[in-house]
């Protein structure tokens, strides 16, 4: 970690470490899963290592041999669990730039989802570490809002250069409180969080308002983007490092601080970004982490009448609540809710192809994920070979240990949330047809919160499978007829975040993109976002766009300045008040 040494003078240019490393740009696009990875066979993300601005790759932390650093060459035995119970003995809480205990008066475990085992146990936060990190961040915002946009731009990329230098500590930490894969976190959530932490260091400088001409005869009229002030975000904990990313970058890149909730499930990688920003030169109070639960700490947070803006990450019900708390207090508010994306394969697809993306696109992330592939509509002439072949390839993603080299898939967050996956499986059983999977593993794996490889073919259109989120490894297959008949149905639920089409027709795939009601449609793919392009929903799965320079511009307010140009103490218009007088 680089030291923190505390510069003296009073410009905004001060607020930055005088000990923080020259800012790089990093690797690597955020690609996520390929069928490929999902089965054992290297991962195909060979751009990871990639700099856009020609330098070479982060060197290894002192102290580690480039073998123990290199993250994308997991080798062939088990790596050590991240030790969090103590690397994080000060505490769950980030707040003024220190861990501290949360004073809640109640703790609350972490768990491995893979092994039910407790590995950090800590004191919530209560509305009190919700009320100092707010203090805190408001405290920071006078100063980190003067900042010149190069000034942050130059923080985000020593930001970007301390997270590739710590990914494999941010691998372990992820796969541990989630259960990912190693590979996983290593091959896309860590990557890909350096690689939005680099875009966002970029956009910083492009911050723009838009100047104009003399719209009203002698005055000159022009727009300035500010930022909003505090912002207090709330994440999930399916993607907890991404989400911090996602939530905190775009924010202080425009000049915002931010008080940030994890879900009390998964707080470790929230933590240690907020450590490592620190520790690149942002200053202390900028980004704030609270660890409680939602109807705590989230509430208050969201309540709270010194956060000028909420951005929520979750369920549409609990986003429902979100916008209730928020608006009584006028809030900007942005949702990124629920989803039940639709998988649309017509009968001229390349059906290898589609069955590929199908099972990486429902088990990315073991299938928690809001943009996963949930349900699938095959033209009838590909139906029952697609459900053979999806079959046959799910029944080959291996389950384990998450640390394992072999492992393909890991548990589900909780047991909870495997018994609620079961159910949704067993009670679709009197309906439709559970072609694969559809149980929990037994033997070596049966104190994890693991679930099989689900595939559910012949389910009625109006049916609970069909219709709800399930957020686990299942997915749902039905066949359609007409082309019209399958853009129906992919819009036959209220959501509407994600989709994909599968065609080998231009048309066909472009009259899709046109009539699909998602915020996002990929054609021949499922599930690559990108850093560059908007990521959010329309309908029930909420308003308001991650990533990009739309994420950025959600951020800032918009104020118009105007110029009288005549220097006339008295206007023509004046005379519509006073007349001549």
């Amino acid at each position: 970690m680089h030291a923190s040494v505390a510069v003296t003078t009073d410009t905004p240019s001060s607020l930055f470490r005088a000990d923080s490393t020259p800012g790089r740009q990093i690797p690597s696009r955020n690609q996520k899963a390929t069928t490929e990875s999902l089965v054992g066979v290297p991962w195909l993300c060979q751009d990871r290592h990639s700099n856009r601005a020609g330098a070479t790759p982060p060197a290894p932390r002192t102290g580690r041999t480039a073998e123990e650093s290199d993250m994308h060459n997991p080798g062939t035995a088990t790596p050590e669990r991240f030790p969090a119970q103590e690397r994080f003995a000060g505490g769950a809480q980030y707040i003024a730039g220190r861990l501290v205990k949360g004073t809640s008066g109640r703790t609350h475990a972490v768990i491995d989802p893979a092994t039910g085992e407790d590995v950090f146990t800590y004191e919530l936060a209560g509305p009190d570490d919700v009320d100092a990190a707010v203090a805190a961040a408001r405290a920071a915002f006078p100063g980190w809002s003067a900042t010149t946009p190069g000034e942050r731009s130059d923080a985000l990329h020593r930001f970007a250069a301390v997270l590739a230098d710590r990914a494999e500590d941010f691998a372990r930490a992820e796969s541990l409180q989630c259960g990912k894969p190693l590979k996983l976190t290593r091959e896309f959530d860590v990557p890909g969080t350096i690689d939005n932490t680099a875009f966002f260091a970029g956009a910083a400088r492009h911050l723009q308002g838009q100047s104009a001409g003399e719209y009203s005869g002698d005055h000159t009229s022009y727009v300035r983007r500010e930022p909003i002030g505090v912002v207090g975000s709330i994440a999930p904990w399916n993607y907890p490092l991404q989400m911090a990313a996602w939530k905190i970058l775009p924010a202080i890149a425009a000049g915002n601080t931010i008080v940030l909730k994890p879900a009390e499930l998964t707080p470790l990688t929230s933590l240690l970004f907020a450590e490592a920003a620190t520790d690149a030169g942002i200053p202390d109070g900028v980004i704030n982490i609270v660890t409680g639960t939602g109807r705590e700490a989230g509430e208050h947070l969201v309540g709270h009448p010194d956060v000028a803006m909420t951005s929520f990450t979750g369920s549409t019900a609990v986003g429902r609540r979100v916008a209730e708390i928020a608006t009584a207090t006028v809030k900007r508010l942005h949702l990124e809710l629920g989803g039940k994306a639709p998988f649309v394969v017509f009968d001229d697809a390349d059906l290898e192809a589609a069955v590929n993306g199908a099972v990486a696109g429902a088990l990315i992330n073991t299938g928690q994920d809001c943009t996963a592939a949930t349900r699938a509509y095959v033209q009838r002439p590909l139906y029952e070979a697609f459900v053979e072949k999806t079959a046959a390839l799910m029944a080959t993603v291996r389950l384990g240990d998450p640390f394992a080299p072999g492992t393909d898939l890991g548990p589900l967050i909780s047991h909870v949330q495997r018994d609620r996956v079961a159910a949704f499986v067993d009670r679709a059983r009197a309906y439709a047809r559970v072609v694969t999977g559809g149980e929990a593993p037994q033997e070596e794996l049966k104190n994890g919160a693991y679930y099989r490889p689900t595939l559910i073919a012949d389910a009625p259109r109006d049916s609970e499978v069909v219709q709800s989120e399930i957020f686990g490894p299942v997915l749902v297959v039905l066949p359609f007829d007409s082309d019209d008949e399958g853009i129906q149905l992919a819009n036959d639920t209220p959501y509407g975040l994600a989709a994909s089409a599968w065609s080998r027709d231009v048309y066909r795939a472009n009259r899709a993109t046109r009539e699909i009601k998602a915020g996002c449609v990929w054609i021949n793919d499922h599930i690559p976002i990108i850093s560059e392009m908007p990521h959010g929903g329309f309908q029930q799965s909420g308003f308001g766009k991650d990533m990009s320079a739309y994420s950025f511009e959600e951020y800032t307010q918009v104020k118009h300045v105007m110029f009288d140009n005549t220097a006339v103490a008295r206007k023509d218009w004046h005379r519509t008040i006073f007349g001549d007088r």
